[in-house]
């Protein structure tokens, strides 16, 4: 007699850690439209450090965000290695439905239960932050999504 299948638990949501320079992130799953070998952006005159440029993708403009450079974590660069997240838009502008996000390799699919994830309060938050989490063993920072959107929006605009 075989075993039934182990269902996750009601609240468990699959998610993704991605680890960038200086650290790694969580994000729901849902979010990640797809992972692509790290392309060179075409640069964006005038745009802050963070905003690497813009890469193509399915007939998208994409902004790329460097997450380490944004947060002060490190100063990533994209290279050998390097990996792109496309990233479903939470701000819901038609014209920017998505943006992307440079990795160091590819997201590592997680289970993420109430029990598993614990809040780390341990001090002042990095810019593009929301949380700063434990799960299981891996320390990670929660993006705020919509702030960085903001922030992509922001300095596309002065840029122009």
């Amino acid at each position: 007699m075989t075993s039934p299948a182990v269902a996750p638990a009601q609240n468990d949501i699959r998610g993704v850690l991605i680890q960038v320079a200086g650290g790694r992130l969580l994000l729901p799953n849902a979010t990640i439209a797809e992972v692509l070998s790290y392309p060179e952006p075409d640069p964006v005159p005038g745009a802050p450090d963070w905003l690497l440029g813009r890469i193509r993708w399915r007939g998208w403009q994409l902004p790329l965000v460097a997450f380490a450079r944004l947060a002060g974590l490190a100063d990533e660069r994209g290279g050998l290695g390097s990996k792109v997240i496309v990233l479903r838009a939470l701000g819901g502008h038609p014209r920017a439905p998505y943006f992307a996000l440079l990795t160091q390799g590819f997201p590592r699919l997680v289970t993420v239960s109430r029990e598993a994830l614990v809040e780390v309060g341990d001090g002042a938050l990095p810019p593009g932050a929301l949380a700063r989490v434990m799960l299981n063993e891996d320390d990670a920072f929660v993006p705020d999504l919509e702030a960085i959107e903001g922030l992509i929006g922001g300095a596309l605009a002065a840029a122009a």
